[in-house]
């Protein structure tokens, strides 16, 4: 997976902050894109996979070994060593291949950590700070292919989450087809559109109180 730095180049920067500006020129609805390249670190599915492959390798060396005709040149010591060489490769596979370590560390895992950071985003962005709670995070969690909407008081009053699903799902197909910036584009306008048809319309002296850029964030 790319660094985030050469995800999105200053043009996708510039096409994103515009989005944000027109959706919320007409709602109060203050929308906050929030990238991060992954949730967690996950190491828990890195030690995981050691132990799977250990256990694996040891196994099969040790049943071959000792209940075949198979020949190998291995002793005890050279079945250990073995055994934790594939541990320190499993280790390392998942560490560097996203899928598997996303595999690994487990549905529930993976779900807790991204609605764990995306409380985080939306205390560290202050999306709070509006004068009628009307601020609502878009948050993308790219090592997951997860996506999270978290609306304020004020959104929620009047928007159920079930009302998301077509905004998330436009974003994660941004991801899957590699046009990241295409999906947060389409979402943000779909938000705006949600928004004016449950009545978070915005209101004559209404103004612009959270940035309107695109945050972003290795973790």
């Amino acid at each position: 997976m790319k660094p985030l730095a050469n995800i999105f180049s200053q043009a996708d920067l510039e096409r994103i902050k515009a989005a944000v500006k027109t959706a919320e020129g007409k709602t109060s609805g203050e929308i906050v894109p929030f990238v991060v390249e992954q949730s967690d670190a996950y190491e828990d599915a890195e030690w995981r996979g050691a132990s799977l492959g250990a256990i694996v390798v040891f196994c099969l060396l040790t049943v071959v070994r000792q209940y075949t005709g198979i020949w190998i040149p291995l002793d005890v010591p050279a079945i250990g060593l073995a055994t934790l060489a594939a541990g320190a490769i499993c280790f390392l596979a998942v560490r560097y291949v996203p899928w598997l370590k996303v595999r690994l560390a487990g549905k529930h895992l993976v779900a807790h950590r991204v609605s764990q950071r995306a409380a985080e985003a939306f205390i560290s962005e202050e999306v709070f700070r509006t004068r009628d709670r009307t601020g609502i995070l878009l948050f993308v969690s790219l090592l997951e292919h997860r996506v999270l909407v978290v609306g304020d008081s004020g959104i929620n009053a009047k928007v159920e989450q079930s009302d998301w699903h077509d905004v998330v799902q436009r974003i994660i197909r941004g991801i899957n087809e590699g046009k990241i910036t295409d999906g947060l584009v389409d979402a943000i306008g779909k938000c705006s559109t949600l928004l004016s048809a449950r009545g978070v319309r915005r209101r004559r002296d209404d103004r612009d109180e959270l940035p309107d850029s695109l945050r972003i964030s290795d973790r």
